[in-house]
């Protein structure tokens, strides 16, 4: 019944379509784009949205082409870079999303259900969580050549310790139910009573937290491909093109608005469907949508 008080809030209505055009254009970049996004030219260096100029191909072939969104100092298609860019930062939100909410669960679990382990588990975390996360990511990202599958566990880490508390305390409260009780004088085994009864009891707010930490996943991509600790600047990201481009910002702006935009968007588009939904799924806040 919850499920379908989704279709009557407008956070998770407009929220989920902007995400979902989103999907769609970074699914769509290879048909949508009209070139490939590292391809240049330096005839066509710093061009304004809509002009017209030249793009040179692998095979060394110099073909016409409109830039929609103008060009950067390397003469490479904004549109195109863009496009691509929704790609990995859609990508990097949700593998870290996902990421941090399946450690964040299994040390949360633990630490609710299993006494002795909460003390120590805990103060591991209250650890991890004095420390910025943006300096964490700089540091994992350091220690290991910049690529994908770092980026990812980066974000990720300073993620898992609020998982972990969040999960935790959802399991202090639930283990005194009364099923729970049962299940426990029945002789049911630990894990079953974690992952059987207790862990479906905990997937609305985890949901819901999963896309608070998409929207700072995407936020955090950016910040770090800006200051150069992030993704290699061969791979298009926002914010790779934001940080070529923030050097001729006064005399060619479109190199970061058009990019900024996107990134706004996104994360606006999240947090709103993150909204709607602790909204619908919370009995409190349900009842005034």
């Amino acid at each position: 019944m919850r499920l379908l008080m989704w279709r009557h809030n407008w956070s998770v209505r407009i929220g989920g379509s902007a995400l979902l055009l989103l999907v769609v254009l970074a699914l769509a970049a290879p048909w949508l784009g009209t070139v490939d996004p590292t391809l240049f030219d330096a005839a066509s260096r710093d061009l304004r949205p809509g002009a017209a100029g030249e793009i040179m191909t692998l095979e060394g072939e110099v073909l016409k082409h409109t830039f929609l969104m103008g060009s950067d100092s390397f003469g490479r298609d904004i549109y195109s870079r863009v496009l691509y860019g929704t790609r990995v930062s859609l990508l990097v939100g949700l593998a870290s999303a996902l990421v941090a909410l399946a450690f964040g669960v299994l040390c949360g679990l633990a630490a609710g259900y299993l006494r002795w382990l909460d003390g120590p588990l805990m103060r591991v975390m209250d650890g991890v969580m004095a420390i910025p996360a943006i300096l964490i990511a700089i540091a994992v990202v350091a220690l290991y050549r910049a690529s994908l599958p770092s980026v990812i566990v980066a974000i990720a880490i300073p993620e898992i310790p609020r998982v972990t508390r969040l999960v935790r305390a959802l399991v202090l409260s639930i283990r005194e139910e009364p099923y729970v009780e049962a299940a426990i004088a029945l002789g049911t085994p630990a894990h079953r009573i974690m992952f059987g009864h207790i862990l479906p009891n905990t997937m609305a707010p985890l949901l819901v937290q999963g896309t608070y930490i998409c929207a700072f996943a995407i936020l955090l991509e950016a910040i770090l491909s800006f200051l150069g600790v992030g993704l290699p600047p061969d791979i298009p990201t926002w914010g790779n093109i934001m940080a070529e481009g923030r050097v001729q910002f006064v005399a060619y702006p479109h190199n970061v608005f058009f990019p900024g935009i996107f990134l706004a968007v996104t994360v606006l588009a999240v947090n709103i469907l993150g909204d709607g939904l602790r909204d619908t799924l919370d009995p409190k806040m349900a009842k005034r949508v």
